[in-house]
């Protein structure tokens, strides 16, 4: 037997799998993507006192903080869409992800979810192309309840307001029509986004762990599009929404060198 030999791939096997070179760290279990480049510059900003080692990978990059606490952090993106979503995920679980922390925004489609605030998916109705790659058992895959909870503990602590329910993840932000707005929103559908049902359907695929913490950037309920990519309320919804998950995470306030009055900015 070649002990040196590469293990054969079966035929349901990518023939390019995600792994760890020889110049690849290993990642804590803990991961936070991070989607938009905002939130992924505040939460630096949130470790003033610790430095961060920076690994680019060409088509993200991910930052490893050395924290005195049982397990470090890492941090992931910025990241677009469900393709590139999944093939970052694929190679931090390689690298020995275990937990994914998903932040982002999305767009609203009820009235009474505003520019600001906060949605934990429990689930994703799928539009887009890649989770059709991942055969999974699950009919209805559902973001991992312990790590959602552990989210609303955190919002909870923070006396926010949260909504908690399903999204739809589409691939074509252009396409959200009338008639496809109106009939997710019959169907409880919270919010539109890019990359969630593709998370969920890898997490199930791989045996790790996803949950999410949306922020919503813009109204569709009204049938007509009122953006706030730029408004006050996001950005203080963004930056909470960070802090919320760093306390869901477990990182003491100490150990990030902040300001400790969690519902500040």
């Amino acid at each position: 037997m070649n002990l040196n030999s590469k293990p054969k791939i079966g035929p349901q096997e990518g023939l390019i799998q995600p792994r760890r070179t020889k110049t690849d760290p290993s990642v804590d279990p803990d991961v936070i993507l991070a989607f938009i480049k905002t939130d992924l510059d505040y939460l630096m900003r949130l470790f003033p006192d610790q430095k961060a080692q920076s690994y680019d990978q060409g088509f993200f990059r991910f930052f490893k903080f050395a924290l005195d606490y049982p397990a470090g952090i890492t941090l992931a993106g910025p990241l677009l869409g469900a393709p590139q979503a999944v093939m970052a995920m694929e190679k931090l679980i390689a690298l020995g992800g275990q937990r994914f922390w998903a932040l982002g925004w999305a767009g609203s489609l009820h009235p009474e979810i505003k520019i600001g605030d906060c949605i934990i998916p429990t689930r994703a109705v799928c539009e887009e192309g890649t989770s059709a790659h991942y055969p999974i058992l699950q009919t209805d895959p559902q973001t991992d309840p312990g790590l959602g909870a552990r989210l609303a503990d955190a919002l909870h602590a923070g006396r926010t307001a949260y909504h908690q329910g399903p999204v739809w993840t589409t691939d074509a932000p252009y396409r959200e029509t009338p008639l496809k707005i109106e009939a997710y929103r019959q169907q409880g559908i919270l919010a539109v986004e890019m990359e969630m049902s593709a998370l969920i359907t890898l997490a199930l695929f791989r045996a790790v762990q996803v949950s999410g913490l949306l922020v919503i950037s813009d109204e569709l309920a009204e049938l007509k599009w009122k953006p706030g990519f730029h408004s006050a309320a996001l950005k203080n919804g963004s930056q909470l929404a960070c802090r919320s998950l760093l306390k869901a995470i477990g990182i003491p306030l100490a150990l990030r060198g902040c300001n400790p009055d969690f519902s500040g900015q």
